[in-house]
């Protein structure tokens, strides 16, 4: 396909001068349009459409949950991360959890509560890089909590997939979300007016707190993780709620715990493929697996092959069951694990795993390597694939659409650019607080409850998450970019990447295209079930691809045709030109801007 070529789009790509925003709910993205119409810059709407995603999107994510950003100040060449990714509670070690009988952290219920991330994440964002105060961008959460959005099929389809485990286990989630006696009808306005109060007080505490915007955040700051916040998460989790152990058991979080955590602003990992620097967030996240992955594809023809055709899809499947595998021996938080980053994204050793691609599908267990002489440490426990029965699972989406999470990139007129990708807290997740309209998060659940891994649980550790935004650097263009959707969001987002890289696609033709992902490796949720050789496709492959792949030893699945991935993407160009784009899979996705 040559470069600019034009195709069919479901979409136009969004072309202007303004500002730009992308993200996986049409509600969110407008909101961002509203802050940058009204005079805030990039940072100030990604906040305002963090906080508004967790009104409209519950299923996906929430207030507890957390978020990891990567942004560029305009002016400025180097880009940063902020961590909003909330470490294990003081009292969460791999002895405590094996004392109660447990191989794994379950996938729901308190005991895989982190640090609730998401709030500090935004408003470290908020302060160091926005102009706005926290009532500011918190009063679009607060109209839609309490004025009522239009539930979307996704959150009705989950709410109606847990209501019996609610009804049973679970009474103030029934009492949130099953208020009219069931589940709501799609598209009802749904109205969550405990969420409402709960902005509204940190929001009109900061204001009255001070006139010094500084001082706000700072208050806001307080009441959630030291005020009111913090007080009725403490009363929630020393009350023992059923989890998918089949037990039930108390929360580990404590007052120290809330009060002793804040969000950082961190370093971003980087690497340089065709002239594109890529910045992903550190070895906490699987972000460093996306350049691993273009280490590896670094040394193949994929000029010469079709975008979607069986000599592509398995070359690039067959590299990220390579990059994956490291991601499983070595990823963790660097300040417990030592990951030698260095050495994995080394053009020598990419040439010496490059040798490992193989015309036939590897169907066999993982194979990390040695980067410069580490040994690899697999966990030894082997969880059978098959899910359990009836006692909740640990990711979040449960409906037809292979996706997860939110999204959100914005750009403004000066050249700021942002990329999140917000999660955890997700309705289905944990018992709604009292009071609060929330639910504390489940990222604990990727820990492995093994001494000696660079992903073993530990007090104040960062679990090793898969939520990964993008940011890709070319002569003077800063493209934001990412998806929602688990392991898979690497696998995604890369291919979108790909597509414009060797095959000069538009941002919104490279989402269009059809996708496909591996879970040849270790699930990072609960019950951490691997389907070896495993390559689920979208239909619109066609037919003679999924021949051909079979024919190679691929176990495919063959997805609907608009089932894989939210992509959503957002450019600034040097000449003061905005694009952006969004995803129709989902059906909620939207990209704004002028």
């Amino acid at each position: 396909m040559a470069t600019g070529s034009r195709t069919f789009t479901t979409r136009p790509e969004l072309v202007g001068s303004f500002g730009m925003v992308a993200s996986t709910h049409w509600l969110a993205s407008q909101t961002g349009m509203a802050v940058l119409e009204r005079g805030g810059n990039a940072f100030d709407a990604a906040v305002a459409v963090g906080f508004v995603l967790q009104v409209v999107e519950p299923e996906m994510n929430g207030p507890g949950g957390e978020v990891p950003i990567i942004g560029r100040r305009a002016g400025e060449d180097h880009p940063f991360v902020v961590c909003g990714q909330g470490t294990a509670p003081a009292a969460a070690d791999v002895a405590t959890l094996r004392g109660m009988g447990l191989d794994l952290i379950p996938g729901n219920g308190l005991l895989p509560a982190c640090v609730p991330g998401a709030f500090d994440g935004w408003m470290t964002l908020l302060q160091r890089y926005g102009t706005l105060g926290p009532a500011d961008v918190l009063s679009y959460a607060v109209d839609y909590a309490g004025g009522g959005f239009p539930l979307g099929v996704s959150a009705v389809n989950t709410i109606g997939d847990v209501a019996p485990w609610f009804d049973e286990h679970w009474p103030s989630s029934a009492r949130l979300w099953l208020a009219g006696g069931g589940p709501p009808a799609s598209g009802t306005r749904f109205v969550n007016p405990e969420l409402a109060a709960t902005y509204r007080r940190i929001a009109d505490g900061a204001s009255a707190a001070s006139a010094d915007r500084d001082e706000q955040i700072d208050h806001a700051r307080r009441s959630f993780y030291e005020g009111f916040v913090a007080e009725a998460i403490l009363t929630h989790v020393d009350r023992a709620f059923m989890d998918a152990s089949g037990r039930a058991h108390r929360g580990l979080l404590s007052g120290a715990d809330l009060a002793g955590w804040r969000a950082s602003v961190e370093e971003p990992v980087t690497y340089t493929y065709r002239g594109h620097t890529v910045a992903k967030v550190g070895p906490w996240s699987q972000g460093p697996v996306f350049l691993q992955q273009l280490s590896l594809l670094s040394g193949f023809d994929l000029d010469g092959m079709h975008p979607w055709g069986p000599e592509l899809v398995h070359t690039v499947a067959e590299c990220a069951k390579l990059a994956f595998a490291d991601r499983e021996a070595f990823y963790g938080d660097p300040d417990f694990a030592d990951v030698p980053l260095e050495h994995l994204l080394s053009p020598e050793y990419a040439a010496g795993r490059r040798g490992l691609v193989g015309h036939t599908a590897d169907l066999g267990d993982l194979r990390p390597g040695r980067p410069g002489r580490h040994e690899p440490r697999l966990p030894a426990l082997r969880p059978d694939p098959e899910l359990p029965s009836g006692r909740g699972l640990g990711e979040p989406t449960l409906g037809p659409v292979k996706g997860d999470t939110c999204h959100l990139d914005v750009v403004d007129r000066h050249g700021n650019v942002v990329s999140a990708t917000p999660s955890g807290g997700w309705l289905h997740g944990s018992p709604a607080i009292p009071g609060l309209g929330f639910c504390l998060g489940t990222r604990a659940q990727m820990f492995w409850l093994e001494d000696g891994l660079p992903n073993s649980l530990a007090p104040g550790k960062r679990p090793r998450t898969t939520l990964t935004p993008s940011m890709a650097f070319r002569d003077g263009e800063v493209i934001a970019f990412g998806t929602p959707g688990g392991d898979q969001q690497d696998q995604w987002s890369l291919l979108w990447f790909l597509r414009r890289v060797h095959h000069g696609l538009d941002m919104q033709a490279a989402i269009d295209a059809p996708a496909w992902h591996s879970t040849h490796f270790t699930s990072s949720f609960y019950p951490r079930a691997a389907h070896p050789g495993r390559l689920h496709v979208e239909a619109r492959v066609g037919e003679r691809a999924v021949r051909a792949l079979r024919e190679r030893g691929h176990d495919v699945v063959v997805e609907g045709d608009w089932t894989l991935g939210r992509m959503s993407a957002a450019a600034h160009a040097p000449d003061g030109t905005v694009r952006a784009a969004a995803n129709p899979r989902g059906m909620q996705g939207y990209a704004v801007g002028r």
